[in-house]
């Protein structure tokens, strides 16, 4: 093999390690958002970790974020709790800092 070669493999390997992280990341921040959505509906227990694999499985509807926000507001306007726009797209951005985080040193 040429050294051109093992750079391409190399930038391969780091794609796909990078896409990996990317999507445990999200991942982790969909569930960390459904446990959170979950305790400001009052929902607890086994129901909220269902609840929050509802909202992992709703980012497979599309690509991005937007599915699994318009899941959440759905659910609070539907409840009747008042989260704004903004409040839900902070808390998913503060989550998502904190997942990968957590998902970067769990790789290390």
């Amino acid at each position: 093999m040429t050294t051109f070669d093992d750079r391409e493999q190399a930038f391969e390997k780091k794609y796909a390690h990078d896409a990996e992280m990317q999507f445990k990341a999200e991942a982790r921040r969909n569930k960390k958002l459904g446990l959170w959505a979950a305790e400001k509906m009052s929902i607890a227990g086994e129901a909220a970790d269902a609840y929050a694999q509802e909202v992992i499985a709703s980012d497979f509807e599309e690509a991005g974020d937007e599915d699994v926000f318009r899941k959440v507001a759905a659910d609070f306007a539907e409840k009747g709790i008042e989260v704004s726009e903004t409040e839900l797209r902070v808390k998913m951005a503060e989550l998502m800092v904190l997942a990968k985080g957590e998902v970067m040193t769990e790789a290390e």
